[in-house]
This record gives structure tokens, sequence and C-alpha cells, in this order.
């Protein structure tokens, strides 16, 4: 198998975490030499705000109560960090949480290319706002709040649907459109077909 390189983007509450972790423990079956490297911003993002010990901590606290978007020198340096520290051209990459933006896009293909990453998945989680939105009610996560859900839904709606558009004109990238109304299982099926694994 060669090295993946597999981003994943979808609404919050489309099952991104889950399904990267299926996905993970797909490949590692398939591919167990291999080192998997799996970046989730949204989760380093969660951990640096439990702490509140400093400012930032705080800042970061308050956008997710919100539902903001993390500024993008923020993002920027939790999955750069991440790259630098674990990646390298024989790892697979799997992505979830950024980019959310096409800034985001154009930044990471610089990363892209310094770890001689040419060839990109993107697992598209297509899912309607009302699945989503009935999800993010139903796993009650301190941070999914009826206003910072209805913000972040409009988030990506406006900044992160672009992305997609971007990843379908990039060079050797394939978009693979996923139902993600399907069950969890139905919808990493769809995902290991996609990806010919």
């Amino acid at each position: 198998m060669e090295p993946q390189t597999v981003i994943f983007i979808g609404p919050q509450g489309s099952g991104k975490g889950t399904q990267i972790e299926r996905l993970y423990k797909a490949i590692s079956e398939a591919d167990p030499l291999r080192r998997i490297v799996d970046i989730q911003t949204g989760r380093r993002f969660r951990a640096l705000a439990a702490k509140q010990e400093t400012f930032a901590e705080k800042k970061v606290a308050q956008g997710l109560d919100s539902g903001e978007l993390q500024p993008d020198f923020l993002t920027h340096i939790l999955w750069g960090e991440a790259m630098l520290s674990q990646l390298d051209d024989n790892s697979h990459l799997l992505i979830d949480g950024f980019p959310r933006t096409v800034t985001q896009a154009e930044v990471l293909e610089n990363a892209l290319e310094f770890f001689e990453r040419e060839s990109v998945h993107v697992i598209n989680l297509d899912t309607p706002e009302e699945v989503v939105r009935k999800r993010m009610y139903e796993r009650a996560r301190d941070d999914d709040t009826a206003d910072s859900i209805e913000t972040r839904l409009r988030w990506y709606r406006e900044d992160t649907l672009p992305v997609l558009d971007f990843y379908r004109v990039r060079p050797d990238t394939q978009v693979h459109d996923i139902d993600g109304t399907d069950s969890i299982d139905g919808v990493h099926v769809q995902i290991l077909k996609a990806l010919n694994l």
C-alpha cells in the first residue's frame, strides 16, 4: 500500500471523529508496518481549552463555547507541530478539523509539498444540517449549545464548503462524496470502497 493522505471534511456532527478512528484501524490492519499520523485539530483545541491556565487557553475555551472559528495562526501551529514531530514521507496521514477555510487549505498545500505528498483523498461526509443539528443536541457536549451549533453550521456553509471546490480542481486529488446519513457501519463501508481498501 502506498502512503495515504486522507482529509476529512464535513459539518460538526457528521461523524468525522468516529470515521477517522474506524479508518485508522482499517489501515493499520491492512498495512501494519507503516505508521499512521492522525491529526484532529478539534481534539487538540478541546485539550487546550480544558487546561484554562494561560490567556490563550482561556481564549480557546471562549471560542469553543461560542462556536466561532479559532484563529488561523493557532490552527496552523497545532497541525504544524503535529506534522513536524510525527510525519515523514512514508507515513499514512489522516486529517480532521482542517482545512476549514480556503486560506487554511492554501497553507496546507505548503506542508503537503514539503512532506512530498502530491496525491490526496478528500472524504466529504455530506450530511444535511437537520441531521447534524439533531446529532449535536443528542451528544450533549459542553460546547454544543444552541447558539454555538448555529454559529458552527453557518461558518461551515460560508467558510468550509468552498474548500471542497478548492480540492475538486486540485491535481492528483479525489474528492469522495459520502452519504453521511447512512449508519456508522454504512459510512465506514462507503469510505473503504472509495479508498479501495
